[in-house]
């Protein structure tokens, strides 16, 4: 196939960018270990109860985007929370590391393609199959990407010590989730994926780009699995969330 007949295969690794987002987004010290959080409620707590506070922001059309510093034992830990779907949180991705961060793990929840995993599982994505478009403006056209080994072994390390009995799988990283059809789940399933969610390979793929290790951890909430969807709730279980942040927390601090 000629790279030429869709635009999304003209990859150019060559030519710089218009916009360089570091020439744009100057440093603040960010500390080095960042936490991409999804739950906005999770870091709502985390300013109320446990110090995180403020050390600045990105911005964009929708308004601020605050950056947190958090204090874990005397360890200092940045926190963020990335908005959501592929363009968006790769953007958030980079201006982080241009605010000084430097390695990355995140925590988000996920839908699942098999009805046997139970809500609030821990799922640790192997790969990413990338059914969306921002990770092929960093990476050529592959039909996979992988979070980086240093922080995915950092992540197995953390679950294995705390006893946390956890899922290891392909996830599917779509644009468009209302466009999540029989035939297509049938086909990632089929293909080794367990969860579908919208970030993980533009992650994935802005982590190989600029050289930061990456890692996610995922919890199973909706079920897309059936003939009709199961939301299970998905947003309902705060102590979920919470304990996945904690999880991405310490297996951060060990990179």
């Amino acid at each position: 196939m000629n790279k030429h007949s869709y635009p999304i295969l003209e990859f150019d690794p060559e030519s710089p960018p218009v916009i360089e987002p570091c020439a744009h987004i100057q440093s603040i010290g960010a500390p080095e270990r960042c936490v991409l959080c999804f739950f906005g409620d999770v870091i709502d707590r985390l300013a109320a109860d446990h110090g995180a506070r403020e050390i600045g922001a990105l911005r964009s059309e929708m308004g601020r985007h605050p950056v947190y510093e958090l204090n874990l034992d005397g360890r200092k830990l940045a926190l963020l929370q990335p908005g959501i779907t592929a363009p968006f949180a790769a953007a958030l991705l980079e201006g982080t590391i241009c605010l000084g961060s430097r390695k990355f793990v995140a925590c988000g929840s996920a839908g699942v393609l098999d009805p046997k995993i139970e809500f609030g599982r821990i799922v640790v994505p192997t790969a990413a199959v990338r059914d969306e478009g921002t990770s092929y403006h960093y990476l050529a056209p592959a039909r996979e990407v992988e979070p980086s080994p240093e922080a995915l072994a950092a992540v197995e390390h953390t679950l294995n010590e705390e006893g946390i009995d956890y899922l290891k799988g392909k996830t599917w990283t779509t644009d468009a989730f209302y466009r999540e059809t029989r035939d297509k789940i049938t086909v990632r399933r089929d293909e080794g994926c367990v969860t579908v969610e919208m970030e993980a390979a533009a992650f994935f793929a802005v982590a190989r780009y600029r050289d930061v290790p990456f890692a996610q951890l995922l919890y199973a909430a909706d079920d897309v699995s059936g003939m009709e969807w199961d939301r299970r709730d998905w947003a309902s279980r705060k102590d979920v969330r919470e304990k996945l942040f904690w999880l991405a927390a310490k297996a951060c601090l060990r990179l």
